[in-house]
């Protein structure tokens, strides 16, 4: 039978049952966080200054770690927005000193990279000498801390300076220059947000070098941590609402058994644009719906939530067959964003005793039935309507149809037909899905189980992940509970 297909997604499936975060970002080594952070002297044998963090050791022992990975195998990429640190890439560093009298107080030495490349050093006088020289090529402030801030006095704050500048470049590494011997001040800048400090009077080509190279390290690697903490935060923010999103049946008082299986095509997602649910009026009747939007994304998925909801309560408010679908129709065109986006569906109401069920369809396909002693089949098609937001105005008629005593019925999306066989161009079909569920339930499989095995077979014969959304209700009537 013709039937309305959704375009085909280019990304792979994921679990619904599986919350998969961003992957994880591999640094380029060496501490993390503002405890990392070291104080040097002019020399090996020099003096160090005390660590920030639990535990202190010299910056040559610190960075020398960094020289040695200088170019990593498999390093991480740069965040976007983060200047690259040429010790991992190619090229070379670009410092930038803030110093009041850069040709005076401070002697910033001839440095070199770790690939023998002179580092380019830029001076400015002030901050707003700074701010026009920070430009995307610098990857490391070296900042006098006695560099007074704008519109403070000394009284004020003695890390005033520090402050205006992690606010005027966030994404860069800074080394905080302070007096000799006062360690605490550094260290303080260190817990403030800089990476490192050393003394402002006793600078060394070689350990400055590595120190610089050593900040970059930091930052980018703090700066990785963090986005890949907030990736995950936001993976778990989702996930939450997602499964909020997802349908709890409502069948108490029902002997009918229940099972369903969900499977979205979007990548890393909880939630796709198939929809189903399943309540119980309370007048015993059960009543199951499974529907598709049309396309794929977020905005697809949340029309799907949006329809099942509001099918939920025209059916408890006691709507159903051609009065509800119509009225799904009106909810669909006036939350849609595109003329163009349909939704199938597929409603089934089963009688309180058990045995009957009105069936309508939208464009969608018909329901599998197994019933013991006879071969399991489709639920008549004849009377499928459009699908929903083609046609204004469209009807949809009702089909009643016998289930008997004793039965299995089986709602799915066309996901689960349309998956290839194989490395081929042909499809499992509706046909093939038959056969399949056949020989299945011959095996002895029900309920869960059956759901179960029959999506994962349809993903083995596609070669792979599926590319559409999968969505499957079952539900039971045993013999034990009719009359």
């Amino acid at each position: 039978m013709p039937v309305p297909v959704p375009r085909q997604r280019a990304v792979p499936a994921a679990e619904s049952d599986a919350v998969d975060g961003p992957p994880a970002a591999s640094t380029t080594g060496g501490p993390s966080g503002p405890s990392a952070g070291r104080s040097v002297g002019p020399s090996a044998g020099g003096p160090v200054g005390p660590s920030a963090g639990p535990s202190a050791a010299p910056v040559e022992s610190v960075s020398a770690a960094f020289e040695a990975s200088a170019v990593p195998q498999g390093s991480a990429p740069t965040p976007a927005g983060v200047p690259v640190a040429a010790s991992a890439t190619t090229g070379s560093l670009t410092l930038l000193l803030i110093e009041d009298d850069p040709g005076g107080s401070v002697i910033v030495p001839d440095l070199l990279d770790a690939s023998g490349q002179p580092i380019r050093v830029r001076t400015a006088r002030n901050l707003t000498e700074a701010e026009r020289l920070l430009t995307d090529d610098v990857q490391c402030i070296l900042l006098d801390l006695a560099l007074p801030a704008p519109g403070r006095t000394g009284e004020d704050d003695e890390l005033a300076v520090l402050h205006h500048v992690l606010a005027l470049a966030p994404r860069h590494a800074v080394i905080a220059l302070t007096a000799s011997g006062d360690s605490e001040r550094g260290t303080e800048a260190v817990r403030v947000g800089a990476q490192d400090y050393l003394f402002r009077d006793e600078l060394d080509s070689r350990l400055l070098s590595r120190a610089i190279r050593y900040a970059v390290e930091r930052k980018r690697s703090d700066t990785a941590e963090r986005r890949l903490a907030e990736g995950r935060m936001r993976a778990q923010e989702n996930a939450r609402l997602e499964r909020g999103l997802l349908p709890t049946p409502l069948l108490d008082g029902s002997s009918l058994r229940f099972a369903a299986r969900y499977r979205p095509g979007r990548s890393r997602a909880l939630l796709g644009g198939d929809f189903y649910d399943t309540v119980r009026t309370p007048d015993g009747t059960v009543h199951a719906m499974i529907g598709d939007v049309c396309g794929h994304g977020p905005d697809e998925a949340a029309l799907g939530v949006e329809l099942r909801i509001a099918w939920r309560a025209l059916t408890l408010a006691g709507l159903c067959g051609d009065e509800l679908l119509g009225t799904l129709q009106q909810v669909l065109e006036h939350e849609r964003d595109d003329d163009e986006i349909f939704a199938t569906l597929c409603t089934v109401d089963i009688a309180p005793d058990g045995r009957r069920a009105g069936l309508c369809l939208a464009g969608h396909p018909a329901p599998l039935i197994s019933r013991p002693g006879r071969p399991a089949g489709l639920l008549p098609y004849d009377n499928n309507g459009p699908a929903l937001g083609l046609l204004p105005g469209a009807r949809w008629p009702r089909t009643q149809v016998e289930l008997g005593r004793e039965w299995s019925l089986m709602l799915y999306t066309d996901g689960l037909i349309e998956g290839r066989i194989g490395g081929g161009r042909e499809r499992l079909g509706q046909d093939g899905m038959i056969a399949m569920v056949r020989r299945q339930l011959g095996e002895g499989l029900r309920g869960e189980a059956l759901l179960r095995a029959a999506v994962s077979e349809v993903r083995e014969l596609n070669g792979g992940e599926l590319t559409d959304d999968v969505a499957v209700v079952l539900l039971e009537r045993g013999a034990a509970a009719g009359g």
